[in-house]
């Protein structure tokens, strides 16, 4: 059930972010955390390659 609760915290948090921002604001801050989460991704995989090769 902790799985729910935190989809439910990051809605609440999108929600509270929004409040008072125009739609273009929101459409920026969105892309914004777009980049910013797929970048963490592709830092994650990279460290998980670079650790797996000098496993090797």
């Amino acid at each position: 059930m902790q799985s729910c609760n935190l989809a439910v915290s990051i809605s609440l948090l999108a929600c509270v972010i929004a409040e008072g921002k125009t739609e273009n604001e929101i459409s920026l801050l969105g892309s914004i955390f777009s980049q910013l989460g797929d970048t963490l991704e592709t830092i994650a995989a990279q460290e998980t390659i670079c650790s797996s090769d000098n496993e090797l």
